[in-house]
């Protein structure tokens, strides 16, 4: 380089740092800690949009046929043909992620989001290296969009590299019968180019966090020259990303899923955080301790880019470790299929389920038609809208209020007289809102809920098969010095009568009531009914109760059955209605959903069913208790929630007695 041609590189150069991080309102680093452009440490909470670019096939349910997205994809068009698998991945990524689950997430609590992302939605293999399409582009420029309207910051995460980071498939769509992006110079040099194309499109946009250059490599042949090979393309798609973009936090991971640091370098770049990712271990100073060191030793920032799948209680204990240590950590992820552990359930169709019966087992189920694949296709891209997701209140209570918050509070409103379903104890802490044996997952194969249905503690909960007046779940498995606690609103002291839906295969289980600590019924002794789906009901009268706030606890002593509900009657008065809950339920319509200003609940039940109507937010906080305009005639409830900011929220009626909740979204 000549001197006059040296002297403009470098003024340019200068000119980039000029407007760099730190004189700006990017995030940065400053020796151990995050920081934003006032100097403020950041402590990033946040949660990956899983599924969403990139399919897994554990989150669709099809990991022991199709593992790998181009796998699944295979699975579809092969069902319904090329132009519809077409029409429902363009459906899919328009309604998994949309502005209204950012604006949720940021009223949860999150200030970040990480966003996994697949090549093949920028550079598809098909075109040279360097030429793009604009799918991609058009999904982060929306998410940066919702993300700033909410003072998010946005990580881009590269989930799927170019040929694919590592032998575990579904992580980065990997294609063993192609080169991986380690065998393949091609590859490596598009994925350079796709990380310059980023940076240079979103280098002044201060709502991206940064760039979390190659997710969860997993390469055993990297290992062989301790990890060279890793670390030479980290610092390669560094120095391409630092031609356009001095503003923005690199992120690094190591091979073996993150967390093999072998041969690190040291930071290559003074606005670099190590990443690590954690699963399935203790939430204590020692299982990180190695990461630790690496800060210490490298005054650089960690975060923890990726971690979850677990119970809520070890939720909130890997979040108080977070904070004890100042490392920032993004959960995964949002949403997925049938799943309970995570805040945003998918729900799975009868019809889903037979695609998943005929891709599992072929040769013993008839193909599904086209038409009907496609339909069931396009119904579950329906369902990824969050309105039509069941949102997990006890993952977000978990994620959000248990953390330094050892009380328990209530899971829905119960009152007796009135029926109690087991499954609704309290929201809170192993050994505070109830008690199991298997409450968190520390090691390979443990399960801390059984059924896993219904909530995400250590209470092992499974679909039920009792059709008299359930809510759809039991509480299963259950083991000696188990107890689940329920707040309870007692109307008036009186002598009532328990009614306890059971099921056994057990000779005989022992279990008693407390209130406040109080022995309330002394030892029920039930028998077995013949099976673990034979259902009875055992009847104990004179148990004596006191009016006003208590707490209810359910204990197992001895033995083991299946709960259903517990029923306190008060023989001075009328017994509660013999509506099942989910009856009454299904006459109940609340429209439009989405809303705006208006929403009304219509009912074909008669006009006194309804006692009170409440409007809560998703934290259980009261927006409105009334009872709302009524049009008799035409049956309809109306709500004016024209004041209320967009967000999801759940109408709570009680009706005969029973509390039904519904959700709703304003836009």
């Amino acid at each position: 380089m000549t001197g006059y041609k040296h002297i403009l590189f470098m003024l340019s150069f200068c000119i980039l740092q000029t407007n760099s991080a730190f004189s700006q309102k990017f995030l940065h680093t400053e020796n151990k800690k995050i920081v934003n452009g006032q100097g403020e440490e950041v402590f990033l909470r946040g949660i990956g949009l899983g599924g969403w670019m990139l399919q897994e096939g554990y989150m669709l349910e099809t990991s022991s046929f199709a593992n790998a997205q181009y796998e699944i994809r295979a699975k579809i068009e092969e069902l319904i043909g090329t132009q519809n698998t077409d029409t429902f991945y363009s459906a899919w990524r328009a309604n998994h992620v949309r502005k209204i689950d950012i604006d949720s997430l940021a009223y949860w609590g999150f200030n970040s989001i990480r966003l996994p992302m697949h090549y093949n939605l920028f550079t598809p293999q098909s075109l040279p290296v360097g030429e793009y399409i604009d799918t991609g582009f058009v999904m982060v420029d929306s998410l940066l969009r919702w993300c700033s309207i909410n003072e998010m910051y946005l990580i881009l995460d590269l989930h799927a590299a170019p040929g694919g980071q590592g032998d575990d498939a579904a992580i980065c769509d990997y294609d063993p019968t192609k080169p991986s992006l380690w065998e393949s110079e091609e590859n490596r040099a598009r994925t350079a180019d796709l990380w310059k194309t980023l940076a240079a499109r979103y280098s002044e946009e201060e709502w991206i966090g940064g760039y979390d250059l190659i997710n969860e490599t997993k390469w055993p042949p990297l290992s062989d020259n301790n990890n060279q090979d890793l670390w030479d393309l980290m610092i390669r798609i560094t120095d391409s990303i630092r031609t356009v973009d001095t503003n923005h936090l690199i992120i690094t991971e190591g091979n073996w899923w993150a967390n093999d640091y072998t041969g690190f370098p040291g930071p290559w770049d003074d606005n670099l955080v190590i990443s690590f990712h954690k699963y399935w271990n203790p939430n204590n100073t020692s299982s990180i301790q190695w990461m630790l060191s690496m800060r210490d030793q490298h005054n650089v920032p960690l975060w923890l880019g990726e971690t979850g799948e677990n119970s809520n209680t070890w939720f909130t204990e890997m979040i108080e470790l977070m904070e004890e240590h100042t490392i920032g950590y993004s959960l995964w992820p949002q949403k997925k299929i049938s799943s309970v552990a995570g805040p945003v359930t998918i729900i799975k169709t009868d019809g889903y389920q037979q695609l998943l019966d005929y891709w599992n087992n072929p040769g013993q189920h008839v193909k599904p038609s086209e038409e009907f694949a496609k339909a069931t296709l396009m119904e579950i891209t329906e369902n990824l809208k969050l309105e039509n997701c069941k949102i997990n209140i006890d993952v977000i209570d978990a994620l959000t209020r248990q953390v330094n918050n050892e009380n328990s509070v209530s899971f829905h409103e119960l009152t007796i007289p009135g029926r109690i379903y087991a499954t609704d104890y309290d929201m809170g802490r192993q050994g505070i809102a109830y008690s199991d044996v298997d409450y968190q997952r520390i090691s390979e194969g443990q399960t801390w809920n059984n059924g896993g249905a219904y909530r995400n503690d250590g209470v092992d909960i499974e679909s039920c098969t009792d059709n008299i007046a359930g809510n759809g779940y039991n509480v299963g498995w259950t083991s000696v010095g188990e107890w689940m606690n329920y707040t309870v609103h007692i109307d008036s002291s009186a002598a009532y009568t328990l009614k306890l839906r059971y099921a056994s295969d057990n000779a005989l289980t022992n279990l008693h009531f407390e209130l406040d600590g109080v022995d309330i019924t002394g030892t029920i002794e039930v028998p077995s009914t013949g099976g673990w789906f034979d259902w009875i009901t055992y009847t104990k009268t004179n148990v004596i109760l006191e009016k006003g706030a208590h707490s209810l606890t359910a204990h197992i002593d001895y033995g083991g059955c299946n709960l259903n509900y517990f029923q306190f009657s008060d023989p001075t008065t009328p017994s509660q209605s013999e509506y099942p809950r989910n009856t009454i339920k299904d006459n109940l319509i609340i429209y439009p959903n989405p809303c705006s200003s208006i929403v009304y609940v219509k009912k074909q039940i008669d006009a006194q069913s309804i006692e009170i109507i409440r409007l809560l937010d998703i934290s259980g906080r009261d927006i409105l208790s009334v009872l709302p305009e009524y049009n008799p005639e035409n049956n309809i409830y109306i709500l004016d929630i024209s004041s209320l900011a967009s967000g999801y929220y759940v109408i709570t009626m009680k009706i005969y007695g029973e509390i039904i909740s519904s959700p709703f979204v304003i836009q």
